[in-house]
């Protein structure tokens, strides 16, 4: 019986390279451990990446100028409380939302993309799609933002973290437009680009 418990146990917890199929794969992996300061977090289902390319997909095809969008990954640690969750989430956005640069405290913007910036926990970024999987994108590109949350964490407010921040955003972005087939990378470089504007 012990046997048993154990195995599910290993189930419900998993280290950051599993944690939703492979979003965090690889170093992005150590990245999420090192700026959440956990090692452990409940197990979410690897269709993340589906339901969220659905979300925007249906989005974009509503006609609407902006959409919810889907999570792609909820962190949640292990033996941590129910307001402790980070992750990463993407939704379609409204022009006049990159026009009105008003940022939260404790934020700056970033060079990347139309517009991105960091603060002390989460980094979003706003790009455009342009991709033969919706009809109409080359006149009228899809527009997405992405947003990361470390959730609860005592990591320290420096340079060095919110460039993870930013650094794990904006790989998993580029995992997204890969699956949408956005033409040039959706105007994010292959590598982040960490410049405060």
């Amino acid at each position: 019986m012990a046997c048993a418990s154990e195995k599910k146990e290993e189930k419900t917890f998993v280290g950051a390279a599993e944690v939703c199929g492979d979003v965090f794969a690889g170093p992005l992996a150590e990245m999420v451990e090192k700026v959440t300061g956990d090692k452990l977090f409940f197990a979410k289902s690897p269709k993340g990446m589906e339901r969220v390319v659905a979300a925007l997909k249906e989005g974009y095809e509503s006609g609407r100028p902006w959409a919810a969008g889907d999570v792609l990954c909820l962190l949640r640690p292990k033996g941590a409380k129910q307001t402790d969750k980070g992750g990463v989430k993407f939704s379609m956005y409204a022009p006049q939302d990159v026009e009105d640069e008003g940022l939260s405290a404790g934020h700056e913007l970033y060079t990347m993309g139309v517009q991105s910036s960091v603060g002390r926990s989460n980094a979003g970024i706003y790009f455009e799609c342009v991709t033969p999987q919706l009809k109409g994108s080359d006149k009228t590109p899809l527009r997405i933002h992405g947003s990361f949350g470390r959730g609860e964490s005592d990591a320290p407010d420096t340079r060095e973290y919110r460039n993870l921040n930013m650094t794990i955003l904006h790989a998993v972005s580029l995992k997204l437009v890969k699956e949408l087939g956005c033409e040039n990378n959706g105007g994010l470089p292959k590598a982040p680009v960490l410049t405060p504007k």
